[in-house]
């Protein structure tokens, strides 16, 4: 496990400061960090005593702010390689620029290979949970890799129609997030309540998922294990990234994706309707 993706956002900067103290000792050389521009943290010190309001359990010390200018990349990069305390990180990503195409896609991106070009990070792209505008990016911009979130795996390969092709034409890297579809495909036996694009699942679905994980245990592997190996197939996909809430998960992210998956396995999944073909 040598690549690990961070960003301001997460935590409003705690898992920066985690992980760079997780990596403070080890050869430089030997491992690959990405991190992410375009939603600044600005501090709030009149929220002090309350909580994060975005999805993390941390204090509201910083609210976050779109911010795509060459300015406000350049400070929060800056920022950035403080809590981690690197002095370049090796992937910059555009952070979920959704809305923000214009700016994102002009000074964002010219930001960036400014950046590259002056050796301050290795490689440049956006992060995002659509891949259609990753896709534009491809297509307009001068990108190295991409971080697609959610669209290519064993429920959703919604990016065949446009960002994976183009990848593989125009020879840009893409790491696979997102591929327990929020912990759907997370584990073995298929929970009701389990999640799916960060809301509780349909029962649709959940009976997908289920469906599937049959056919992976007549095969005797199991959904988890096929649902981290399924994106790293593709030609343009270069990683796959797994969250883990401690080391247990992390060691199980291991076994996962070094799984002996039978061939036949994909045929089957093909034959039967839930993997559309890659040609």
């Amino acid at each position: 496990m040598r690549y690990f993706d961070t960003a301001p956002h997460y935590g409003l900067g705690l898992a920066e400061r985690r992980l760079g103290a997780a990596i403070r000792d080890l050869p430089r050389d030997e491992f690959v960090v990405s991190t992410k521009v375009g939603r600044a943290l600005i501090p709030t010190p009149e929220k002090v005593g309350e909580l994060d309001d975005d999805g993390f359990h941390v204090p509201a010390t910083f609210r976050r702010e779109w911010d795509f200018s060459r300015d406000g990349i350049l400070r929060s990069l800056e920022q950035s390689l403080e809590r981690l305390g690197l002095d370049r990180v090796d992937i910059l990503y555009l952070h979920d620029p959704d809305d923000h195409w214009d700016a994102a896609s002009t000074t964002g991106i010219d930001t960036l290979v400014e950046l590259r070009d002056q050796g301050v990070v290795s490689a440049i792209g956006a992060g995002m949970n659509q891949s259609a505008m990753l896709a534009e990016f491809v297509r307009r911009c001068d990108v190295d890799i991409m971080m697609l979130a959610g669209r290519y795996t064993l429920l959703d390969q919604s990016a065949l129609d446009d960002l994976l092709p183009l990848a593989v034409e125009r020879r840009v890297g893409v790491v696979a997030a997102g591929v327990y579809n929020s912990g759907l495909l997370s584990k073995a036996e298929v929970s009701g309540d389990s999640h799916f694009e960060y809301q509780s699942a349909p029962p649709e679905m959940v009976e997908r998922a289920r469906a599937i994980a049959r056919i992976c245990e007549e095969h005797g592997v199991t959904l988890p294990e096929v649902a981290v190996q399924f994106p790293l197939r593709h030609p343009a996909v270069v990683s796959a990234v797994l969250g883990a809430r401690d080391g247990r998960q992390a060691e199980g992210a291991i076994e996962r994706s070094a799984a002996s998956i039978p061939e036949v396995l994909w045929n089957d999944l093909e034959a039967q309707g839930y993997l559309r073909a890659l040609a």
